[in-house]
This record gives C-alpha cells, structure tokens and sequence, in this order.
C-alpha cells in the first residue's frame, strides 16, 4: 500500500468521522408519524394517555398487552399456538368395523367431520385450539381400548371450558388506540364473548377493516368516510376543513372540540334494527363514539384516535375529549394493546423478518460476508488506464470535393451540369412531391412556383437553365456557373 493510498485512507476516515459528529449533534426533525404506541413522545403517540390512564380510569392496575386477543382472553401460551400453526394436522374418519361392538360415546362421535364421505378432512389447527377439538383417530382409538377413556377426556375438555370461562369472565376494560383495528374470526368470537360476559370494550380506529370486519358485521356497525369541504392551504394546497365535536350528553355538552378534518372523517352507522348510543357527534348528528350494549357488557367504538395522541391530549382545547370518553368505563383493571401496533414481546428488531426464515437468514450473512470481501479485494485492484479511441473521421466531403476536382480539371462541365439537374429531380420529388415534372407543362411551372412561393418569373427562368443543361452537349464555365448559382439560390429561398 502506498504512501498517497494511506493518505487517501485517512482523509476518507477523517471526513466519516466528521460527518458522523454533524449528524449525531444535529436537532433531531420532529416525527410527524402516526405511531400511537405508548411509549412514544413524538407529537401523534400516546404517552400522555397512557401515563395518565391510572388516574382518568381511578385503578391503578394498567397492564400492557402483547400478545393476540384470542391468546390474551383464554390464557393459550403464544408458544402453543405457534406450534400448532406450524405443524397442521389431518383429521381422518374412519367407519367402525364391528359397530356393535364399540361402546356408546356422545362427544366422539359428534366431532366435526363424522358425516363427510371424504377419507381425510384438512383442518386448520387455530381453529381447532379454538373450539377446543381433538382429533378422531384418538378418540376413536381411545374409545375402543378403554370405555371409560372417553369419559375422562370428555371431563378434562369440561375442565378446560371452565377454566376458559373463568378466564373469560374476568372484570376488565379492554383498551385499543390503533390507526387501524384487525382481528381475526376467533379473535372477534372470543371478544365477544369476553364483553358478554359483562366485561367492557373500548375501540378507536380509524380503520375497523371495512365491509371484512368480523366484529363490526357481529355488531351490526358500519363506518364511512364523509366528504368535508376544502379551502386553499399555506402552499395552495387543498386542505380540509376543520371538524367539531360535542358530547351528546346534556351534562357534558359544553365544550367543543375542534380536530383537523383529514383525522377525523369517519362516521359510524348502526344498522336497522340494532340499538347504538351516540356519546360524541359532530356538527350534524353523525356518531364518532357509539356505546353498544352486548350481554351484560358493552362496546365502545371510537373513530377519531387523533383526539389521543399527545399533541392533542396536550392542547388545553382538546385535552378533556378523551378524558371524557374514557370516563363511560368502570373502575377496574384495563389491558391496554399494544399488540397490534409494536408486535410480541422481543419483535422489536428491524430484520425480525429476515431472522425469523432460516433462507433469508443464510442470504443476508452471506450478502454481508460478500460485501466485506468485495471492499477487502477491490481495495488492492487497480484499473489500467483505458485507452481513448477518436473516432472515424467523415472523408465524403473530402471525396466529394476530390471528385469534383476531377471533373473540373478535365472540362467536364456537361457531366457536372447531368449530376446538379439530377440531384435537382430529386429535390422537386422529395421537398415537392413531383414525381415525373414536366418542364413545358404551365400548370406544373405554376404549382412548383406556389410550393416554393418563388414568383413565376423565377421559376420559368430556372426552368429553362436546367432545361438547357439536360439538352445542351457542351457547356462553358460561365454556363455551368450560372447553372449552380440558380439552383442553390432556390434551394434556399424555397427552403425558408
């Protein structure tokens, strides 16, 4: 390595480490993003709400939720339902070959997938965990060793279902403050039944999954987007009029809350025959908070989650909305989820993707150990000096030119004449169309002199020089002149 390679090396370094200080010690931009985690003091999280939860809610039991809501609400370890949704059984149905002799069972035989003509029946195993399912080639097999085999398993499911009941049953108030709410069909089933069994729900979103959410379609709720007008913004953009919202209750009508009107366009719509409680309308009576009674519990749904960020939690003008409409909720422990914003518990890294599949795993240490071996070799290469190449020159017109000094050193001027009247032929049929010009035709002489916007007489008279050249045997110098004098001076003119 050579001294002016090493001083290269330094001044690379030097200007990295220089670089890295100016950004390390440069303000931070302000994160405009919607993240609504908890633990984030960027102007659209959550953490004002969530460290003042405690005291809006009078319990002091918050409890962050990082795990789904079917796993969350039975007690099922995440590693059970992992390993299930990694290994997918076969139910197979098989007929009894001596009926007579298997003994009466109630629940084997009433298992899913007893009446299907079909040898096997692929079952997903979430489901199954759901409804709490075991296979028939157990059961079966169990039932015709041991009688009472049936019954003890048949007693430990009844265990399980208590126990999930019991579960199920616990007095909680489930708090989500997402951009966007997704459940599952198992999650949505087991939701419910956690608030019918007097338990409370309380949703904001924007998003509830549309026309493919479960639980809305359970509850008999739609949302939609209403259209607000628009005025000019600071860069003449089109911007949304602001949105008003009050409590419908007459002991908390006072106050109006003003919130940007791109963050708070949807509506909640009850359908015919469901009952729904408004607790927060806009300007024209449409709902942005419903309570819906469900069993002996109840439903919140909310859709305008900018009111419980911190920018807003921190306004004095908007800083009572969701105190306020967390206030409908009981005193009793809540389950905040973050589960549906920041993942499990340990997905925290940027590449948890790439980790969690053995290929792309193996492809990215190898793309890190072919970069380092690249930086490592290509350090030592050096390119040669690539050659210039000039490129052809262009000789015709020095051919052109030598072959007319032929003809004119040889007085050849009657064949120079038979090559200019030529090339002429070709301008008339190529600029003006004129295929097969007759000289002596007026019309033609008339046409060519309006195409070229020449007068006739110009016309006429270069007409009968190329005329004369095509005829003539002989021509003299001055002829042979006057000829190309002619025919570039209609060129041009004709060209303009």
């Amino acid at each position: 390595m050579t001294s002016t390679f090493r001083w290269y090396v330094v001044g690379l370094l030097a200007l990295f480490s220089g670089y890295v200080a100016l950004e390390y010690y440069r303000p931070k931009p302000v994160d405009w993003r919607p993240t609504l985690i908890n633990t984030h003091k960027i102007p659209y999280g959550t953490y004002v709400l969530y460290d003042q939860l405690p005291r809006l809610l009078g319990n002091d039991t918050v409890e962050t939720i990082r795990v789904p809501i079917y796993n969350q609400l039975t007690g099922t370890p995440m590693e059970l339902t992992d390993a299930m949704a990694q290994a997918p059984t076969r139910i197979e149905t098989r007929e009894p070959e001596a009926p007579s002799e298997a003994p009466e069972t109630s629940e084997a035989e009433d298992s899913p997938g007893e009446e299907t003509d079909s040898d096997a029946v692929e079952v997903d195993t979430t489901e199954a965990s759901a409804s709490g399912w075991a296979t028939a080639d157990s059961a079966a097999s169990a039932t015709a060793q041991d009688p009472t085999a049936m019954a003890s398993e048949g007693e430990d499911e009844e265990d399980e279902s208590d126990d999930e009941e019991d579960f199920l049953k616990t007095g909680a108030n489930y708090l989500f403050v997402n951009t966007r709410f997704q459940a599952t069909t198992t999650d949505a089933a087991t939701l419910l039944r956690f608030v019918a069994n007097g338990n409370d729900v309380f949703m904001v979103a924007e998003d509830f999954g549309g026309s493919n959410s479960a639980f809305l379609d359970t509850l008999g709720v739609g949302t939609r987007t209403v259209t607000l007008p628009a005025h000019a913004g600071p860069q003449g953009l089109p911007v949304l009029d602001s949105v008003t919202l009050h409590f419908t209750n007459p002991a908390l009508a006072g106050p109006r809350y003003v919130l940007p009107g791109a963050d708070a366009n949807v509506r909640f719509e009850v359908d015919s025959g469901r009952v729904g409680r408004t607790l927060v309308a806009d300007e024209k009576g449409q709902a942005a908070l419903l309570r819906l009674d469900y069993g002996r519990g109840h439903v919140y749904l909310c859709s305008v989650p900018i009111a419980f960020t911190n920018q807003f939690m921190l306004r004095p003008a908007t800083s009572q909305f969701a105190a306020t409409a967390l206030s409908y909720l009981p005193a009793r422990p809540v389950w905040w989820d973050e589960y549906q914003k920041q993942g499990r518990v340990g997905d925290q890294s940027l590449l948890r993707i790439v980790k969690g599949s053995a290929a792309l795993n193996t492809a990215f240490y190898l793309l890190l150990i072919g970069g380092l071996l690249f930086v490592l070799v290509e350090a030592r290469r050096r390119q040669r000096i690539i050659p210039t190449i000039k490129p052809l020159p262009n000789t015709t017109l020095l051919f052109t030119r030598t072959v007319a000094s032929l003809y004119r050193h040889g007085s050849s001027h009657a064949r120079i004449a038979e090559k200019k009247v030529g090339l002429f032929m070709d301008y008339l049929r190529t600029r003006f169309q004129e295929t097969n010009p007759d000289f002596a035709d007026a019309d033609f002489r008339e046409r060519l002199s309006q195409k070229s916007g020449l007068a006739r007489p110009r016309v006429d008279e270069l007409l009968r020089l190329v005329n004369f050249a095509r005829t003539a045997p002989q021509m003299t110098d001055q002829q042979l002149l006057l000829l190309s004098r002619a025919l570039n001076d209609f060129k041009r003119e004709a060209g303009r």
